[in-house]
């Protein structure tokens, strides 16, 4: 495996196209949006001077990573002789659905067709395809250069080979893998939206500050993160649609907290808008 190509430069597609091609892999970039490619060159630009900065590579590494990375529009011009492609685009499954016909279309036959999704069903995507046997879930996390786990999940038709591969591509890329049969939420995303849903219905209920019940679990549980940081952190919009998906596909308990709901309605959608749970401006 030489080449891997990243369908969308939003904040999860750029860390994965940062570290493949700081692991030696030939990286295309696409999306539909020209200055979201330009926003993704920024941010690797500035990530590979603060490894550089650390002394975590030499400039030669730091120019070479630079080089390997390629960006374009065009989703045809993307997967051209690419041996993997890992789309990393909204939790819409439509959407998915509709860029892995393209891929399919697209990429070489014996290229692995892979979705980054952290909730939703790799078989359901892979059955619109030719090659479902080729296709698969790499759940990598955010921020993707520091996180070391990679979620292999594997759909209904999904061979052993590309399982496989794909435990190597993760290894090649300093990641741990685990395997992962597939069932709605996978494993840390069910896991996750849960705590991460009741912390927010304590808020609401008056139990405890927002900085509290994170300290809470950063404290008494070990977690780096509270659960209202990291809902923050992964943007309130794709965490309700998280649980819209998981409300149903597993039924009541993945409700989503009514001030989830309520936040997003108001734009409050975590970090990336600058309000969310915390204040960030």
């Amino acid at each position: 495996m030489k080449k891997v190509s990243v369908i969308g430069s939003g904040t999860m597609g750029r860390g994965i196209a940062y570290t493949c091609a700081t692991a030696g892999f030939i990286t295309v970039v696409q999306d539909i949006s020209e200055s979201s490619l330009e926003t993704c060159q920024i941010y690797i630009d500035k990530q590979l001077n603060r490894s550089v900065e650390k002394g975590l590579m030499s400039n030669e590494e730091a120019d070479t990573a630079r080089e390997r990375i390629q960006y374009t529009t065009s989703i045809e011009e993307a997967v051209r002789e690419t041996d993997l492609v890992i789309e990393a685009v909204l939790e819409l499954m439509d959407l998915k659905i509709e860029i892995f016909k393209q891929l399919d279309r697209f990429a070489p036959p014996h290229a692995i067709l892979a979705t980054n999704t952290s909730t939703m069903s790799p078989t359901e995507i892979a059955a619109q395809t030719s090659r479902p046997e080729r296709c698969i879930a790499l759940h990598f996390f955010n921020p993707v250069p520091k996180m070391k786990l990679i979620e292999v999940i594997c759909g209904l038709e999904t061979s052993e080979e590309t399982i496989q591969e794909s435990f190597a591509f993760g290894k090649a890329l300093g990641k741990e893998c685990v395997r992962i049969n597939e069932y709605p939420g996978f494993a840390v995303s069910r896991m996750n939206c849960l705590i991460g849903n009741e912390a927010m219905n304590m808020v609401m209920e008056g139990v405890g500050s927002v900085e509290d019940i994170d300290k809470s679990m950063k404290l008494g549980l070990n977690h780096p993160m509270g659960p209202l940081e990291l809902a923050d952190l992964v943007g309130l919009d794709t965490r309700l649609r998280n649980m819209e998906y998981l409300h149903k596909t597993l039924g009541e308990k993945y409700r989503p907290c009514p001030i989830l709901v309520k936040y997003v309605k108001a734009g409050w959608l975590g970090k990336k808008s600058g309000r969310g749970f915390y204040n960030y401006n």
